[in-house]
């Protein structure tokens, strides 16, 4: 069966949970409904009906959109899901008001997102 892809699917909490633990095998928000509330669009891949892949969009409410979340199973990784999901959401949030799409990423995932359709800028940050 080949992957699906969906926008909003508005997974539940434990499809999540086994989600991100299996992709990050760390902490994971006790509930994902605060994040999902806030999104301009998020969105899922799917092997039959298992949460395979996940992002995230979520807005300033104006023109500036934020990906975050980028996840995929590692027995799924290096087979175009994550670049799916993110041209998905990519065209969903031009298509919803957005007019800058920000992405955060550690120096080894450049290429990945390089190969997504953004470009390197200079940006601030302060741990909390």
């Amino acid at each position: 069966m080949p992957i699906s892809y969906r926008l909003d699917p508005h997974p539940d909490d434990a499809e999540l949970r086994a989600l991100w633990q299996a992709a990050w095998s760390d902490a994971h928000p006790a509930s994902f409904a605060p994040v999902l509330a806030r999104s301009l669009v998020h969105a899922g891949a799917y092997d039959g009906a298992a949460l395979i892949g996940y992002v995230n969009v979520a807005s300033d409410g104006g023109i500036h959109a934020f990906l975050l979340d980028t996840t995929v199973h590692p027995d799924y990784r290096r087979q175009g899901i994550a670049t799916e999901l993110v041209a998905l959401v990519t065209s969903a949030a031009r298509a919803r008001g957005a007019g800058w799409l920000h992405v955060d990423y550690e120096p080894h995932l450049a290429g990945f997102y390089r190969a997504c359709g953004f470009r390197h800028t200079e940006a601030g940050l302060i741990a909390l």
